[in-house]
C-alpha cells in the first residue's frame, strides 16, 4: 500500500511534464506556423488569437472577417479548431484563410497552447 502514493506521485509528475512539453511545443509551433499572420494580443493579417478557445468565430470586432466566417456560427473548441487548421475551406467555404496544417500532432499542440492562452 505504501507504493500507491509513490506511483500516484509519479503519474502526476508525468502528466505535468507532458502538459508542459505539449504547451512548449504548441508555443514553438504557433510561433513557427501561425505568427506570420496572427498574434495573441493584436490583429495582424489574421485576427488576434489570444482567447480564441471558446470564442465565437468572426467575433473580434477590430478585425474585418470574410462574410462567410462571420456568419458561420462556430464556437472555437478543440474539435472545431482541429477541423479548421486541417482545412479552413472545408469548414467555411469562401474563407480568406488559405493556410492549412496537415500534421494532427502539430494541430493538437497548437490547440493545447491556444486553449491555455484564454
Amino acid at each position: 500500500m505504501k507504493r500507491l502514493p509513490v506511483m500516484l506521485a509519479a503519474v502526476f509528475a508525468l502528466v505535468a511534464i507532458t502538459a508542459h512539453t505539449e504547451t512548449s511545443d504548441g508555443k514553438r509551433l504557433f510561433e513557427k506556423r501561425c505568427a506570420g499572420c496572427h498574434s495573441l494580443d493584436h490583429d495582424k493579417e489574421g485576427p488576434r488569437l489570444g482567447g480564441v478557445y471558446g470564442r465565437a468565430a468572426g467575433s473580434v470586432t477590430s478585425f474585418n472577417y470574410s462574410d462567410a466566417l462571420r456568419s458561420a456560427h462556430i464556437t472555437w473548441d478543440s474539435d472545431s479548431l482541429d477541423k479548421w487548421l486541417a482545412g479552413p475551406d472545408k469548414v467555411v467555404p469562401e474563407t480568406d484563410m488559405a493556410f492549412h496544417l496537415e500534421s494532427a500532432a502539430e494541430r493538437s499542440a497548437i490547440i493545447a497552447y491556444l486553449k491555455g492562452m484564454r
